[in-house]
């Protein structure tokens, strides 16, 4: 357990992004990048209900041989399944690319990443998501701290599969599927407005000393740290909280 009692583990969440609001800019054709480039949880709605888009389209990238596991991305699709009223379906394409040769890697270097890579945006009954596993690290990292994963867009998330490989499938250490896994649901659950960034809190449980994660310990919304990672190794994996699955309720979830 040498790596994980060294390092803290971090899943961010960047409440950044842009739009230009001109209704021009908002046409929806699966071409037009300006609907996908909004701050993380203003979609919230839109991803947890079938009021605007009846489907969801997942594009993701990997960097080489860092190919999620299969069931990493079957877990996604059943979490989502089980919280999203997506009645078009919910599809999942994978693409592999080079190594973009950065790292470590800031937010923005990120950013300009999907801008040369992605090809699936916004249409008029489909929401696209993009999640990218990137290799190397990211560059807030030190020799004790480790990011994992972070939300930065609406539809947009990173993970970084080189640092999840470093903590993980070792006999002592957490599975990789199960850490994947818990990386890409709560990236995921940022961008579905968790916690009080797009689903209003229906009672506050919010952690204001680590911002927009849940002060529930055990719920998959917990501001991620070494104590977490181990914890998940002796008591399975985290889930969302009555708190959490109160708020996707109330903002259109299942």
């Amino acid at each position: 357990m040498k790596k994980l009692k060294l390092l803290s583990i971090f899943l961010l969440l960047f409440v950044w992004g842009c739009s230009n609001e001109d209704s021009t800019n908002e046409i929806e054709d699966g071409t037009n990048p300006a609907p996908n480039l909004k701050s993380v949880g203003s979609s919230a709605h839109d991803f947890l209900s079938a009021d605007k888009y009846k489907a969801l389209a997942i594009e993701v990238f990997y960097v080489g041989n860092l190919q999620p596991n299969t069931q990493t991305l079957q877990n996604l699709k059943s979490f989502m399944e089980a919280r999203l009223h997506k009645p078009g379906g919910i599809t999942i394409t994978q693409k592999q690319i080079a190594s973009p040769a950065g790292t470590p890697y800031t937010i923005n270097e990120i950013a300009d990443i999907e801008s040369d890579i992605r090809t699936k945006y916004n249409t008029e009954d489909t929401l696209a998501l993009f999640i990218l596993f990137v290799d190397g690290n990211f560059s807030s990292d030190t020799t004790t701290t480790l990011t994992l994963g972070a939300a930065y867009r609406n539809t947009s998330c990173v993970l970084f599969e080189d640092s999840i490989h470093a903590l993980s499938d070792a006999p002592t250490e957490p599975n990789r599927t199960d850490l994947e896994t818990i990386v890409i649901e709560h990236e995921l659950c940022h961008m579905l407005g968790l916690v009080d960034l797009g689903s209003p809190m229906q009672t506050n449980h919010l952690d204001s000393a680590h911002g927009k994660h849940c002060i529930n310990q055990n719920c998959l919304m917990y501001y991620q740290t070494e104590s977490n990672i181990n914890a998940m190794m002796n008591s399975g994996m985290p889930t969302l909280d009555a708190n959490c699955m109160s708020d996707l309720l109330a903002n259109g979830g299942k």
